[in-house]
Formats: C-alpha cells, structure tokens, sequence
C-alpha cells in the first residue's frame, strides 16, 4: 500500500512540475504577461473568474448578466462561463487577482489531467506504475491539451473527463445503484460547468465504447447480469443532473439571446490528414524546425502526433491483439472503433490535406452538421479523444513488456522514448500586455459614471481587444457594490436581436455598429478617416443606445499579437469629441447621451 502511495505522490509532483514548466512564462509575471497565441481568450476567461466574485457577492444570475454588452447583455450559458471555477476560485480570484487564478487553474488543469488519467489506467487497465505514467503524461501533456493552454480553462480540463468515465465503469457495481447515480448525476453537473463540450464528448465516446463491448459475447453476458443495476444507476443520474441542470439547459437552448451552432466555421476548424503524423510547432521537433502549420490556429493544434508516434500506435494494436486473451481483444477491438470514429469526426466535413480542402471529398461529419449538440462542437476537438485512445494503447504497450526480459524492456523503451521525445512540449509563448491603469485600480472610475452606469476604454470589446473587459473584471474581482457595465464585449452571441437572431448560426461579439467600428479601424489599422457631423450624429444614436458616460484611454492598448494603434484612437476621438480630459494616467471624455458629440462647424 504505502509503495502505491509512493508512486501516486511520485507521478503528482512530476505532473505539477511539468506544468508549471508549460506556463512558466505566466508565473514569472501573472500581472503582465499573457499568452502570446491566445491573448483575448485568457482576458475573457479572467473576465469569468472575476464575474464568481461578483455572482456570489449580489448573488446574481449565473448564466445571463448585463454587464457585458449593455444595454442588452449576454446569454453566459451559451458561453464558456466556467461557473464551478469561478465560484470555487472566487476566494483566491479576490485576494490575489483573476490573472493569478487563470494560471493556477491552468496548471492545476495540465498536472490534473495527467494525474487522473494515471489513476485511471491504473485502476482499470494497467497494472504498472509505469505503465500508467506513461499514458497520463502522452494525455495531460498531449500537443491537443498543450495547445488548448494558449488561453483555454476548459478545453485543458482533461481530468473531468478521467472522472467521469472512471464512475461510468463503476456503474455496473452490485450495492451501490443509487449512490453511483447520484455521484454521476453530480460529475455530470460539475462537467457541464467546466466544459460542456468535452462533457458531451466523453459521452458519446463512453456509450460507444460500451455499445461495441456490449455486443461481444463476455460482454453480453457482463451486460446481462449487470443491465438492471446499471440502468437503475443512469435513471438517478438522470433525475440528479436534469434537476441541477434544468435552469442552465434552459437558457442554453430557449433563454435570451440564444442562438443556433456556433460562432465559429466548422470546416475551418477542422484537422488536417497530414496533421496527425506531422509534429507540433511548440515542441521539441519544432525546436529543430520540423513543426508543421497545419492547424487552424495555435490553440487548436490539437492532433500533431508525429508520424513515429502513430507508426508505434499502429504496431502497438497489432501486437496487443496478438498476446491477448479473448476479453482484452474485445476492450482493443472497442478503443479501436472509438478511436476511428473520433478520428473521422476530427476532420470535419471536407477533407482537408496539406492546407488545402477539398470540397469535393465529403466525410463522416457532413452528415452530423445540422444535427443537435453536434452542430455546437468544432471537429477538430473530438481529435482529444484519439489522444485518449492512443495514451491508453501506450499504456497497455508498456504494461505487457514492462516485466519481459531485458531485450524487451529495453526495446520497447527506446521506442517509446524515440515516439514521445519529439512532441514533447515546450513552454507557452508569452508577450506583455498593458497594465491595469491607475484611473481604474483606485477607483477614481467611480467619479465618472452613476452607479451601474455604463463606460468604457477604447476600443470597445471585441475578440481582438479585451482590455475593456479586463479593467472590468479587475474591478468585479475586488468586490465592492460600485461596479459598470461596459457595451459590446467578447462573447458568441445572436447575429441580430430579432427572432430571427434565434434560430441563426451565433457570431462573436455584438452586432456591428457604425462608430464601434470606427474605433476598431482606428486601433487595428490606424484609419482615420474626416469626421463629418453626419458621423457624430451617428455616435450620438450609438451613444445613446449604449446609455454610454464616459470614455477613457489608457496609456498602452493590448491587442492579439502586441499594442494596438493608440495615436489613431486618440486623433478619432479628439475628432469626435474634442479634447480630453487628463486624469491619472488615463484620457476621458464624459459622454451626455443625446447630446454629445457636439455638431462642428464645417468647411467647404
């Protein structure tokens, strides 16, 4: 027992210390550093941290909220909220800051997955330690999870996964029908919380598994002798999680603001063939210049396996098959059909090969596209699931020939070496942001906008620029009954506010408004076109529209690859709205809705 114990603590220090080596760059400055591929991302997800301190401290609505896109606000069960993080962090989010909870929750992710899918193989599958390591680190430090760390709590959750599947197999055990329903029931919750997404995943990949299982014949006859007490089990599941999640499905899928699929193009978010056998820009391999660009973008690489890892997967499964009894050949046989349908799914509707797609070439996943559940999720995320199965064969791998003799271990651990050393990971790319502006972190804000009034920094929110909503967020996190709302914002949203908004694919951010997006051109292009009374007479309508106080500019504005164009948005709005006030270290006009900006005499 005590020898078990020493592996555990063994394999959850490495773990924690691999992942703090993979974030590295945010701990040496959580105040100031961001994720270099993901910046907007990481701002949003502190956005929702800090949002926990404000949930608990007004006990507001945990799935819509006005604080973002005034005067409409956000339907947040159509988002990526993280409401079991942002309460269960809250404590931590209001003493030390939404920027340091991001990066704990980040490396407690990655250490987390490896950890539980360890545990996993080890109590089903394995029976080395070793063995087990070695499928917990492929997993918790897979180039998909490594990947989804340039910005995304959810998506590196990999251990709620290992938690929830681990307590679909205890299911079939005799004395515990209801208790097993219930904790499931509560797993299932918590998992919709952190990634509702994976969450469906994990089902879909668990009933799968267990329907090719089911249909051999030791699995027949387990079924048969267990089906009662499972289903019995899923029917408290069932009434546990619909009872807790019957409020957040709701505003999921009838609530305000709803919308239809997602924000985002399937077919671009779709892996590449060559990407699987390709090795991942951040790694080890790119280190030497063999990386491939294949994927969407440098959060969604999520395959990137090299070919010597999955030429090992393939020899792997021949071999396990060979040496296997009857009942492991039907575990092999069901990982295997998981694994290809996954892998199907993964590329998406249209082949894509070497960067291009091939329109021509439909797949598996056409057929999937309008259909509920599925049309919310972005094909080149079930890749996560191939990773889960490649682990698991890795693992069984080096369990059969952990006690042969030496040649054997010898062998197989050269090769295993050989596959994983080129996609190990190296430490996520960091880059400055701008600092919280003192005009915000003493509160001099407050003098500048009526309680719960709307104001905010230049440019308005959207997916390519935060700082809005971080000033804000910093603002929630600290507590106190002062707060403002601020228009627009990043988050998937209607394409309009009709009914028609509802039953239409989402978009990012609000819709468009004429003099939002000339604060965009400005700070993205540096556009700076002459301001005629016609647009100020638009500002004004906008203004008023957002029920707009106040605007401000700070010294410095983050943008997704380094500062945005700060001169451009100052000449804009001098045009707008005359000179600006000094206060602190920031720039603010005061806004009277209706009124400003004033008419200009012009020429010509």
């Amino acid at each position: 027992m005590w020898r078990s114990w020493k592996s555990h603590l063994a394999m959850a220090l490495v773990s924690l210390a691999a992942a703090v080596y993979v974030c590295q760059g945010l701990w040496r400055a959580p105040y100031r550093h961001v994720v270099a591929d993901n910046v907007s991302d990481q701002g949003q997800f502190e956005w929702m941290m800090s949002y926990g301190v404000y949930l608990l401290q007004h006990m507001s609505n945990p799935f819509f909220t006005t604080l973002l896109n005034a005067p409409r606000g956000v339907n947040l069960a159509m988002n990526t909220s993280s409401t079991f993080y942002a309460v269960l962090f809250a404590p931590l989010t209001h003493f030390a800051g939404p920027q340091v909870t991001f990066v704990t929750i980040l490396t407690l992710n990655l250490a987390g997955s490896a950890f539980v899918w360890y545990l996993f193989l080890r109590r089903w599958l394995v029976r080395s330690g070793l063995a087990a390591a070695v499928g917990g680190l492929l997993f918790g430090f897979s180039p998909g999870l490594v990947s989804h760390a340039n910005g995304h709590l959810n998506w590196t959750s990999g251990w709620m996964v290992g938690i929830v599947a681990w307590w679909v197999l205890k299911l079939p055990e005799k004395g515990h029908r209801v208790r097993n329903g219930v904790v499931l029931g509560l797993l299932c919750t918590m998992g919709f919380s952190v990634a509702a997404e994976a969450l469906f995943f994990c089902a879909l990949a668990c009933a799968l598994f267990l329907a090719v299982w089911a249909l051999s014949k030791p699995g027949l006859r387990a079924a048969k002798e267990s089906a009662g007490r499972v289903l019995v089990s899923l029917g408290v599941t069932a009434a546990v999680a619909g009872a807790l999640l019957s409020w957040p499905l709701y505003m999921h899928f009838n609530g305000p603001l709803k919308f239809t699929g997602t924000g985002f193009k399937m077919r671009f978010y779709s892996e590449d063939l060559v990407s699987y056998v390709a090795f991942p820009l951040r790694s080890v391999a790119g280190l030497f210049g063999w990386g491939a660009d294949l994927a969407p973008n440098a959060t969604e690489a999520t395959s990137f396996l090299g070919a010597p890892l999955v030429l090992l997967f393939a020899v792997a499964l021949g071999l396990l098959w060979r040496r296997s009894s009857p009942e492991r050949r039907v575990t092999l046989r069901a990982l295997s059909v998981v694994g290809l349908f996954f892998f199907l799914l993964s590329l998406g509707p249209r082949l894509r090969f070497m960067g291009e797609e091939h329109s021509d070439t439909p797949l598996l996943y056409a057929l999937f596209v309008d259909v509920p559940l599925f049309d919310s999720a972005l094909p080149v995320r079930y890749t996560l699931v191939v990773v889960v199965i490649f682990a698991i064969v890795l693992a069984l791998l080096v369990d059969e020939f952990v006690t042969r003799g030496l040649l054997a271990k010898l062998t197989v651990g050269v090769l295993v070496v050989a596959a994983l050393a080129p996609i190990a990971p190296l430490p996520l790319r960091t880059l400055e942001r701008a600092p919280e502006p003192e005009f915000i972190a003493s509160g001099t804000w407050q003098d500048y906008v009526t309680g719960d009034g709307v104001m905010t920094s230049l440019p308005l929110s959207i997916d390519v620029a935060v700082d809005s909503m971080r000033w804000q967020a910093y603002t929630m996190a600290r507590g106190g009954d002062a707060q403002f709302r601020i228009p627009a914002g990043y988050f998937l949203g209607p394409q309009d506010y009709l009914e028609t908004g509802r039953h239409l694919v989402g978009r990012v951010g609000a819709p468009d408004r004429p003099t939002d997006k000339l604060f965009y051109k400005a700070a993205r292009w540096g556009q700076v076109p002459r301001i005629t009374n016609l647009d100020r007479a638009q500002a004004r309508i906008d203004f008023r529209y957002w029920k707009l106080q106040a605007i401000f500019l700070p010294a410095e504005v983050t943008g997704p690859k380094g500062p945005l164009n700060r001169d451009a948005l100052l000449r804009l709005t001098t045009e707008l709205l005359g000179e600006p006030e000094q206060v602190q270290d920031v720039l603010v006009w005061r806004i009277t809705p209706g009124v400003d900006p004033v008419d200009q005499t012009e020429e010509g």
